[in-house]
């Protein structure tokens, strides 16, 4: 096979023209070769504006600058194609939709959020199982360059804290799951699965949300609604503290995560162990529990 023929489900947010440019363009300095979008359904949420408002508006530059064939349902997609990227940015529907497409078997991943919470995450895990699906999801932020080039630094060390920062929009359907997961991704790229309890703290402009881990270590991610747009974090080990600027290196975020989304198609073996995703999606539903309780919530 030359390449991945790519189905996309849900043309709602800017993801799907910033893949398909890398994936179809193969002049774009940042080319990712391996797959090509080739067939997509448009979906969209009719309760959320930041969906309705931009599905035309992508649907016909997939169409009309990338020849990407529009359908009228995700069964259309999954038959057409050799893998598929579920891209609806209304993180409320995916496993609805994920369920008309599981068990044609080919290997998906699912743009975040995975979902919005820890009881559709598991029935999703536990519907790829059931199908034999090859399922990957995860944030474009955990594949920075800026943090993997930190991340070797500390090979074989013991990282014993990480405090992590980024713009924080809130989402009214989604709450922290809607910009939180970047940093949420961040954090457990470093410290994997363990986390056992989350404190936020908010006012108009900012939340802190500290995450402890079972193991003692204690990571923070810091959220903004000023205007900074920039992500990164600080790693500390037992003798190293190392400043990451998630946004430095020459190779974008998504060209990053889409390198490694054509290596899971080609081996079926996901960069991140859906398990951690589960783990990340309660992480960000107990962090938005906190954040209406004011209490600290475990997981």
């Amino acid at each position: 096979m030359d390449y991945f023929r790519i189905g996309m489900i849900g043309l709602d947010t800017s993801h799907v023209v910033a893949f398909t440019k890398l994936l179809n363009d193969s002049n774009n300095q940042h080319h990712v070769p391996g797959g090509k979008v080739i067939v997509a359904f448009p979906g969209g949420s009719d309760d959320m504006e930041l969906s309705f408002s931009r599905v035309d508006g992508f649907t016909n530059e997939l169409r009309d600058n990338y020849e990407v064939e529009i359908v009228d349902s995700p069964e259309e997609v999954a038959e057409k194609c050799d893998a598929i990227f579920l891209e609806s940015v209304d993180g409320r529907i995916h496993l609805q939709q994920f369920k008309r497409i599981v068990s044609y078997k080919k290997p998906v991943f699912i743009d975040k959020p995975f979902t919005t919470s820890l009881k559709e995450a598991k029935e999703m895990l536990r519907l790829a199982k059931e199908f034999d699906t090859p399922l990957m999801s995860c944030s474009a932020v955990r594949f920075a360059v800026g943090l993997s080039s930190a991340l070797e630094k500390f090979e074989g060390k013991n990282i014993i804290g990480m405090d992590c920062y980024g713009p924080l929009q809130i989402e009214t359907n989604h709450g922290l799951f809607w910009y939180g997961i970047h940093t949420a991704e961040m954090l457990y790229r470093a410290f994997g699965k363990g986390c056992k309890k989350v404190t936020v703290t908010k006012n108009e402009d900012h939340d802190i949300i500290l995450g402890e881990w079972k193991d003692g270590r204690i990571g923070t991610l810091r959220g903004n609604r000023k205007g900074n747009k920039y992500f990164g974090s600080i790693i500390h080990s037992d003798d190293q503290t190392e400043f990451v600027d998630a946004s430095s290196g020459e190779k974008p975020f998504y060209a990053a995560l889409l390198e490694e989304i054509i290596h899971f198609l080609n081996t079926g073996k996901p960069a991140i162990d859906i398990e951690e995703t589960v783990e990340i999606t309660r992480f960000l539903e107990a962090a938005n529990e906190s954040r209406s309780s004011g209490k600290t919530v475990l997981l």
